[in-house]
């Protein structure tokens, strides 16, 4: 991800959560390379940016921070690819762990990293807001 990816990558925040996040928010991300890894998710015959991830590693432990796909390519496979590659990738760096942080109420998330082998290890209250809602802490060991 760099700067002139955040028009589209903003474009997909705005019409994927209710509370996205703002340009400087991405930006933060694009500058913070050494403990932050942002990407995009180009589709190859439509040379356009169809989804991101943004995650942090901290040595052995990874943070899956923010993972999006436009609407128009939802269901299609795209985001459990993605978790799949990032995965192995980490794997293979020596990373132990991944977490991350999901609204109770995304139940297609949900049901993606459950099969992904992430469980719930807890809750942090009153996370999200707009809707206000709690977020499931949801974990996998890579050992």
């Amino acid at each position: 991800m760099e700067d002139g990816d955040l028009a589209y990558v903003l474009e997909i925040e705005n019409i994927s959560f209710p509370n996205p996040w703002h340009e400087v928010t991405f930006k933060g991300e694009i500058r913070n390379r050494r403990i932050s890894f942002p990407f995009v998710v180009v589709h190859k015959s439509e040379n356009r940016i169809i989804g991101y991830v943004i995650f942090w590693q901290v040595n052995e432990q990874v943070q899956i921070n923010n993972i999006a796909v436009h609407p128009d390519f939802r269901r299609m496979g795209v985001a459990e690819s993605v978790m799949l590659q990032i995965l192995d990738h980490v794997r293979k760096q020596g990373v132990l762990f991944v977490t991350l942080e999901v609204r109770p109420s995304n139940l297609a998330a949900r049901s993606l990293y459950r099969k992904l082998g992430f469980e719930v290890l807890g809750i942090r209250e009153n996370y999200y807001n707009n809707p206000q809602e709690h977020a499931l802490i949801m974990g996998k060991s890579l050992d």
